[in-house]
C-alpha cells in the first residue's frame, strides 16, 4: 500500500548523494516521497527524481541547544503539513529535533546514526550536550541504525540507546553496478586521490604532509584532492589554504565533480586519513572499482578494508605512518595493486552492496507503521476507550504520548520482521 514517506537531513546534497538508491526505491514502489533540508544546489535533483521538497531552516554550525529550538518549529510545523506516515532521520540535528518534533505528533521514525562527528572527536562541554539531546530523543525511536560496530557499541554503553533499539547497516551501501571494476594501470602506482568535503577532521592536512615528503622523494608522484570547499562546519578549510597547497606544488585540487568514476578510475590508489566515520562511501566506491585503499586505523573506516588484503591501515592524525602506508603501495607491482583491488571489489559484493541498506530500511519502515499499530491497537482497549486513536496531521500533543504508553517491541518480536542488527 503506498505510503507517505519523509527524509531529513542538514543538507539536500547528503540525501541525493547518499540515499538516491532507497528514494528512487520507495517512488518506484508508489510512496509518496518527501524530502527535509536546508536548500542548496541539490534541491532541483530530489525534485527530478520525483521527491516533494521542503526548506528546511537548519544551523549546521550552531551549537546553542536554546537557539535550535527554532529547528524543532520548523520540523514540527513541516511535519503537520506533509502529513507522512513514517520519517527517516540522517545526521545529528535532524535525529535530535526532527525526532522530538515527529514524537510529538505521534509520527513512527527511524533514526540512523551517519557519523559522531565534531562533538565526538573533540569532546568537552559540547560533546555532554549532544549525548543528553541524543539521550532524549532516540529513546523515542523504535529502531536507531549505525554504520558501523563501534558506534553502535558506544552509543549503548553511555546509555544513549538501548540495544534492543540498535541496528546496523554497511553506511549506505554502494552501487555495484554503477561502480564496475576498472583496470589497473601498468607500471608503479603514481596516482593518489582523496575524495572528501575539505574538512580536517577528514585528514587532509596530513595527506599534504605526507604528499610534500613524498613528492620531495619522488617527484613524479601525484596526489589530488576532490571535494568541495566552503562547507557549514567548525573544521572547514579555507580556500586560501588549499589553493596555497596548490601553489607549492604538493597537490592538485579537482573541485566538486559529480561523477567521480573518472577520477577513481584513473587513481592507483584512494586515500581517506579520517580521524572517524560512519562507513566513508568514497571508500566503499573506490573497492567497488578495484582500487587498493590507504586509510586509517579508525572506527568506519576499519571495517571497509582488511589490512593487507584489500588495502592499508595507518594510524589517525598520523602524517608520518601516512607516508611509509603510501609508499608501500608505490612499492608494489602492478598485478598486486590488481590483487588487492579485486579483492576489495568482492568485500564490496559480500558485505557491502547498496541492496543490502535498502531491504533493511524498508523492513524498518514496516517494524514501525506495524509497532505503531500495534500501540493505538491495544491503546484503544484501555478502560475509558472505544476506538483507537486516530494519529492524523494535527494530532494533539496529548493524544501523542496516549501512543507511547505501552513497551515497545523488542526487534526479535516485530510487528512485522523488522530488520536485525546486521540487517
Amino acid at each position: 500500500m503506498p505510503r507517505t514517506v519523509a527524509l531529513a537531513s542538514n543538507t539536500a546534497w547528503y540525501l541525493h548523494n547518499f540515499r538516491s538508491g532507497l528514494i528512487r526505491t520507495l517512488l518506484e514502489r508508489g510512496d509518496r516521497v518527501a524530502t527535509l533540508a536546508p536548500s542548496d544546489g541539490y534541491v532541483p535533483r530530489l525534485r527530478d527524481m520525483g521527491c516533494e521538497v521542503v526548506d528546511l531552516p537548519m544551523d549546521n554550525m550552531g551549537t546553542n541547544p536554546v537557539r535550535d529550538i527554532a529547528t524543532w518549529h520548523h520540523f514540527r510545523r513541516a511535519y503537520r503539513a506533509i502529513g507522512p506516515e513514517v520519517v527517516l532521520h540522517y545526521t545529528a540535528k535532524p535525529m535530535v529535533y526532527g525526532t522530538l518534533a515527529a514524537r510529538s505528533l505521534g509520527i513512527p521514525i527511524v533514526n540512523t546514526v551517519t557519523g559522531l562527528g565534531t562533538a565526538f572527536l573533540r569532546g568537552g562541554p559540547l560533546q555532554t550536550v549532544v549525548q543528553t539531546l541524543y539521550r532524549v530523543a532516540l529513546r523515542h525511536s523504535p529502531r536507531v541504525f549505525f554504520q558501523n560496530p563501534d558506534d553502535l557499541d558506544l552509543f549503548v554503553s553511555r546509555g544513549l540507546v538501548r540495544l534492543e533499539q540498535a541496528g546496523r547497516l554497511p553506511g549506505s551501501g554502494v552501487d555495484l553496478e554503477r561502480f564496475a571494476v576498472a583496470p589497473t594501470a601498468q607500471g608503479p602506482a603514481r596516482v593518489f586521490l582523496l575524495v572528501a568535503r575539505m574538512l580536517r577532521d577528514k585528514g587532509i592536512g596530513e595527506f599534504v604532509e605526507a604528499a610534500r615528503g613524498l613528492r620531495r622523494e619522488n617527484p613524479g608522484l601525484r596526489f589530488q584532492l576532490l571535494g568541495q570547499l566552503g562547507v557549514a562546519n567548525r573544521t572547514a578549510i579555507p580556500r586560501s589554504e588549499v589553493e596555497s597547497w596548490v601553489r607549492e606544488g604538493s597537490i592538485e585540487h579537482l573541485g566538486e565533480i559529480d561523477d567521480v568514476r573518472p577520477w577513481i578510475g584513473n587513481a592507483d590508489c584512494v586515500v581517506l586519513p579520517s580521524y572517524r566515520e560512519g562507513t566513508p562511501r568514497t571508500l566503499l566506491e573506490a573497492a567497488a572499482m578495484g582500487r587498493p585503499i590507504v586509510t586509517t586505523d579508525v572506527p568506519g573506516c576499519r571495517q571497509v578494508v582488511d589490512d593487507g588484503v584489500t588495502g592499508l591501515l595507518c594510524r589517525a592524525r598520523d602524517a608520518t605512518d601516512l607516508a611509509v602506508k603510501i609508499r608501500s603501495i608505490t612499492g608494489m607491482t602492478s598485478e598486486q595493486r590488481q590483487a588487492m583491488g579485486l579483492a576489495g571489489r568482492a568485500k564490496m559484493e559480500r558485505e557491502f552492496d547498496q541492496r543490502i541498506v535498502i531491504a533493511g530500511y524498508l523492513a524498518a519502515i514496516e517494524e514501525a507503521l506495524g509497532c505503531c499499530e500495534a500501540k493505538m491497537f491495544a491503546a484503544s482497549r484501555l478502560p475509558g476507550r472505544n476506538k483507537p486513536l486516530a494519529l492524523e496531521d494535527g494530532a494533539s500533543a496529548d493524544q501523542s504520548a496516549q501512543c507511547d504508553v505501552l513497551p515497545r517491541a523488542h526487534p526479535s518480536q516485530s510487528c512485522s520482521g523488522g530488520a536485525t542488527a546486521d540487517a
